[in-house]
């Protein structure tokens, strides 16, 4: 098993990134990788609560969000300071997330064997 970290910086309204990066770690650990996933940026705002993607018409993958724990990727983690950028708290999130600072983010990706940034 190896440690996979999937990063994510977009918005979840720019184009397909946290899509593609939601496919990515359910992919990963479909073959029983551990798997980590980061918000930063606004990809921070994928997780707010109560979002209705369907207003701006792009599917809902939120559903998708929840279900993480069910395929054991439940190393979650987001930017402190974007948290803080966004007005969000850990209570605003859709699923349990470890806030990390900028130290804590780089150890994490240092502990890394594979990056994937989406």
């Amino acid at each position: 098993m190896i440690n996979v970290l999937v990063m994510s910086q977009h918005s979840p309204f720019d184009d397909m990134y946290i899509r593609d990066a939601l496919d990515m770690a359910l992919i990963f650990a479909a073959v029983e990788q551990n798997i980590s996933w980061l918000f930063s940026g606004p990809a921070v705002l994928t997780l707010k609560k109560q979002q209705q993607p369907n207003l701006v018409g792009i599917k809902d993958f939120y559903k998708n969000i929840k279900m993480l724990e069910i395929y054991d990727v439940e190393n979650i983690y987001v930017c402190e300071k974007s948290l803080l950028d966004y007005g969000l708290s850990k209570h605003d999130l859709l699923i349990p997330a470890k806030a990390l600072n900028f130290d804590q983010q780089q150890t994490l990706i240092a502990a890394q064997q594979q990056v994937v940034n989406l």
